[in-house]
């Protein structure tokens, strides 16, 4: 018994899901239902609307907007592996963090930069 073949078309929500951009098809549908959905950079508000391979999407993931183009589209929501496999990632990536002031590399404060932040406070409150 052959697997079935993947359709021509699929619902935004449910290739959302599949590629595991939201943790359930409802989440999906209720991110596109608010508008936080463009495919080919048209707003969409229908999770009904289809997909096809090479269509582009842009949508907010974790406050961080993300530029994803359909490489696939699938029958199941598989393991991660196999959700990787349905886009091409085209978010551009983002800018490294600077550490806070004061601290190192390592993101902790040395002993000397906890000792002149005491006395900057002792003094502060004399």
């Amino acid at each position: 018994m052959s697997a079935p073949a993947p359709p021509e078309r699929l619902r935004a929500d449910k290739w959302l899901w599949h590629a595991r951009f939201f943790r359930s098809r409802a989440l999906a549908a209720r991110a596109i239902s608010a508008g936080h959905l463009r495919i080919d950079g048209r707003k969409v508000h229908k999770p009904a609307q289809l997909l096809r391979p090479g269509m582009t999407l842009t949508f907010v993931q974790a406050r961080r907007v993300r530029v994803v183009r359909v490489a696939a589209l699938s029958t199941r929501r598989g393991p991660a592996a196999e959700a990787r496999a349905l886009y091409e990632d085209l978010t551009p990536p983002e800018p490294p963090e600077a550490p806070a002031p004061g601290q190192g590399a390592s993101g902790r404060p040395s002993r000397k930069d906890r000792r002149s932040r005491a006395r900057f406070e002792q003094r502060a409150l004399e």
